[in-house]
C-alpha cells in the first residue's frame, strides 16, 4: 500500500534442485527448477561433465564423517500464515495510516508492506546425512517521509518473526517509523571530536556482520580480512562477550545443521574482546588446516553481550 492506495501484490512460488558431483578431488555442480525425471538426469549429467573438466583441489570433498549430523532437533521453525491478498493490504494500509496520523510533518511515504513466507528444503549425501525442516518468516513494514522540499527525512521501521503471532501492532510499527523520521528532522552536525558511541540496533547488526564476514573462512584463507590469525587477540572491548547459539525456537538463525549438512553447536565466539572461534565450512576449513565450525551458508543467532551491564 502507499498513500491508502493498494500499489501491488505479488505471490512466488518458486523450486530448486541443486547436484553436486565429485569425481576425486573434482567437483562440478548443477542445479534446476524443472523436477522431471529427464530434467533431473539432464542436471546430474551436467554436474558430471562439469567435474570431468575442473582442476582438481585437495581440499574438496564431503564433509568428514566425525561432523555429520545425525540428530535433528525440532526448533519450532514453521508457523504458516493463512493469510488473503485483502486481508494483508488491510493491515499494510493501518500501518502506514498510523505513520501519517502521528504528526502533521509527516507528509507522504515510500509506503507500507505485509509477507507471508514458507520454505521447505531437504538435503542428503553419499556420506549417509538426510535431513530438512521447514521454515517460515513474516513481516510487516512502512517507510515515512518527514518534513517538506529540502528539509525532507526519511526512515522505515519492520516487524518480522517466524510466527505471525508474533508481529508487532501494524500501528506500532507504523507509530515508531514516523518518530524514526521525525527525528531526522533538523539535524545538525557535530564538531571532529573523540567520544563514546551508542550504536542503535540495526547499525550494531550491520557492524556485527561486517566482524563474521572479517573472520569467515573465505576471507581468511584468501587473507582478504583485517583480522587474519586473530585467534586468541583482542577486537573487541574487554567487556564484550559474543556467543552463537543455533538451537533458539523460533530463531531467525536457527538450523540443525549447516548447508552441507554438518552438525552445529552453541559456543563462544568472542571472549572478553579476544577472538575464539572462527566461521567455518568444511572447504575453507581444510584450507586453513582446521575443523569446520558448522558455518556453512553464515553464521547463526548471534548475541551480543557487555560485562558492564551483567554487573
Amino acid at each position: 500500500m502507499r498513500k491508502g492506495e493498494l500499489e501491488n501484490v505479488e505471490r512466488n512460488r518458486d523450486k530448486s534442485l541443486g547436484i553436486t558431483v565429485y569425481i576425486g578431488k573434482k567437483r562440478g555442480n548443477a542445479a534446476t527448477s524443472d523436477f522431471s525425471t529427464a530434467a533431473i538426469q539432464q542436471t546430474v549429467k551436467a554436474a558430471y561433465d562439469i567435474a570431468r573438466f575442473t582442476a582438481e583441489d585437495e581440499t574438496s570433498g564431503l564433509p568428514d564423517d566425525r561432523d555429520i549430523a545425525h540428530d535433528h532437533r525440532e526448533l519450532d521453525l514453521f508457523h504458516p500464515w493463512a493469510i488473503t491478498s485483502e486481508e494483508a493490504a488491510q493491515l499494510a494500509l493501518q500501518c502506514e495510516a498510523a505513520a501519517l496520523g502521528t504528526s502533521r510533518l509527516i507528509t507522504n511515504s515510500e509506503g507500507a508492506g505485509v509477507s507471508a513466507q514458507q520454505s521447505h528444503f531437504f538435503s542428503a549425501h553419499t556420506k549417509g546425512f538426510r535431513g530438512g525442516y521447514a521454515s517460515s518468516r513474516h513481516s510487516i513494514s512502512v517507510a515515512p517521509i518527514a518534513g517538506k522540499g529540502n528539509q525532507m527525512q526519511r526512515d522505515a521501521w519492520y516487524s518480522s518473526m517466524r510466527d505471525a503471532a508474533e508481529l508487532a501492532r501494524p500501528e506500532a510499527v507504523g507509530r515508531y517509523a514516523a518518530e524514526r523520521a521525525l527525528a531526522r528532522l533538523k539535524s545538525r552536525k557535530i564538531p571532529t571530536t573523540q567520544c563514546p558511541v551508542l550504536f542503535e540496533s540495526p547499525l550494531a547488526a550491520g557492524l556485527m556482520g561486517g566482524f563474521v564476514q572479517a573472520v569467515s573462512g573465505g576471507a581468511l584463507y584468501r587473507k582478504s580480512t583485517f583480522l587474519l590469525d586473530s585467534l586468541g587477540k583482542p577486537a573487541f572491548p574487554k567487556h564484550i562477550d559474543i556467543t552463537e547459539d543455533p538451537f533458539l525456537l523460533k530463531g531467525k538463525g536457527s538450523a540443525p545443521f549447516d548447508e552441507e549438512g554438518v552438525k552445529t553447536s552453541a559456543r563462544t565466539v568472542v571472549d572478553a574482546g579476544r577472538v575464539e572461534g572462527y566461521f567455518l565450512s568444511t572447504y575453507s576449513a581444510r584450507k586453513l588446516g582446521m575443523r569446520t565450525t558448522g558455518n556453512a551458508g553464515g553464521s547463526h543467532n548471534l548475541i551480543l553481550t557487555s560485562r558492564r551491564t551483567r554487573g
